[in-house]
């Protein structure tokens, strides 16, 4: 497995995968270190939580550095990457021992009863490569404060964040098997994930790694939860603050250089307003500044790898000739480099890439439509269901379309963000299951009833 640096081309480091020696241990590890962990006091798994997010706080220069260099993103959201993990380790160690706080129920006959939570064992999180840090943290803070323990089988061009991930633990004081990393393959892990010492397992990724990951745990009958792709729509009314959702628009498709299941891909525009946004949010694309992502002062630099830089290329050249027309960008990479130029597709036909798939970059698709039906309509034109934001100053309708929008979440008037605090998930190909709030935690646990006769 290579570490390499996608901006520059260069090795950073070369690891050798697991063996089969090495992943036994680690599964016989977690299952030994299961055994303890369940019975701890929350007031303990609490300290060591607290304890990781003080770590990734204090050395968050060290981590946020490893992130921009092995996957490309600039360094100032490498940094809050960080700061986030921290936050949710903070969230779940405050939280959950009353998220997991047993239920009464009195029955009818008056008989009595209760719902009591308990771990599973161990969680097999299989994770990409375009959040390395956070997208693991907000699998295990809630995962290990339930009483589990954690196997991470993370994105193969990021085998140094995986490390560094189970370092942070080990730093904070966690006992041997709580956490580990896996430098494993795909096959591998289907491998494992079959093995009954995993109890259940979480993938964020690609729809084909969903399915995989999804049928080898509903063969072997074990839960699985699924966070997919997305094509979230953003749509912007004829009474909405255009200005400001141009701006915000920008920002949403921008984030991590457009690599984010969440980030905004489709904009639908009233047409009474469509040419004064496209006109903003082009220029706003437009200021953002290029540069090296180790610099604090870029706002995008490079993709994760240069093969996906090209896959992308390839949706907007065939989107282009199928009759999208391109009022930004649309230039072909150079060949070697994992360099893309942001660009803005209109006048897009049904039969395009742009149209139905997951631009996975910093390509942004402008859709006109008459009226409120029609931007719904659009809007859930999709197999996608992850977020969606919409965007008006009559808060009362703005509610009432939020209702018909069929996604997992729809932020009105902002761009969508996930939050420790909100349930995060989708649905259609998107996935299912949530993440993150008490749903989160909720996932990974036997909910049992204990009847009181």
């Amino acid at each position: 497995m290579k570490s390499i640096n996608p901006f520059t081309g260069e090795i950073l480091k070369e690891f050798d995968p697991f063996d089969e020696l090495q992943i036994e241990a680690a599964l016989a590890k977690s299952e030994a270190a299961f055994r303890k962990w369940k019975i701890s006091d929350f007031s303990d798994r609490k300290k060591l939580m607290k304890a990781a997010a003080q770590e990734l706080r204090e050395n968050r220069d060290e981590y946020a550095l490893l992130l921009t260099q092995e996957m490309g993103k600039v360094i100032k959201e490498s940094q809050a990457e960080i700061e986030k993990c921290a936050w949710v380790c903070d969230f779940y160690a405050d939280n959950a021992e009353s998220f997991l706080k047993s239920k009464s129920i009195n029955l009818p006959d008056g008989a009595t009863a209760k719902v009591i939570y308990q771990p599973l064992g161990a969680i097999l999180a299989v994770m990409p490569w375009n959040f390395p840090f956070w997208q693991v943290f907000r699998f295990a803070a809630p995962t290990l404060m339930a009483g589990n323990t954690g196997l991470l089988k993370h994105a193969s061009n990021v085998p140094q964040a995986a490390l560094a991930i189970q370092q942070v633990f080990e730093r904070a004081g966690f006992p041997e098997g709580v956490f580990q990393t896996l430098l494993i393959d795909s096959k591998t892990t289907n491998q494992i994930i079959a093995d009954p010492r995993i109890k259940a397992v979480t993938l964020t990724g690609s729809e084909k790694a969903g399915s995989a990951v999804a049928s080898t745990a509903g063969k072997n009958i074990k839960k699985s939860l699924l966070e997919l792709g997305g094509s979230d729509p953003f749509i912007v009314l004829a009474d909405a603050d255009v200005k400001k959702a141009a701006k915000t628009a920008a920002k949403a498709r921008m984030i991590n250089f457009g690599q984010s299941c969440i980030a905004a891909k489709r904009f639908i525009v009233e047409e009474s307003v469509f040419d004064e946004f496209a006109e903003v949010f082009k220029e706003e694309i437009k200021s953002m500044k290029f540069g090296n992502p180790e610099d604090s002062n870029s706002d995008y630099a490079c993709m994760a790898r240069e093969d996906l830089a090209f896959e992308l290329y390839e949706q907007v050249e065939k989107s282009v000739k199928e009759g999208a027309k391109v009022l930004l960008g649309g230039k072909k990479p150079e060949k070697g480099k994992a360099l893309f130029e942001p660009t803005i597709l209109t006048d897009i036909p049904k039969e395009s890439p742009a149209y139905s798939k997951e631009l996975f970059g910093p390509v942004a698709s402008i859709f006109k439509v008459k009226n409120e039906d029609e931007a719904i309509s659009l809007a859930n034109d999709s197999e996608f269901g992850l977020g969606g934001s919409l965007w008006s100053q009559d808060l009362e309708k703005a509610e009432k379309l939020a209702a018909q929008i069929e996604t997992g979440a729809v932020f009105i008037n902002s761009l969508v963000a996930s939050n420790p605090h909100l349930p995060f998930g989708g649905i259609k190909k998107s996935g299912y299951g949530r993440e993150l709030s008490q749903e989160g935690i909720l996932e990974f646990v036997n909910i049992k009833t204990v009847y009181l006769g």
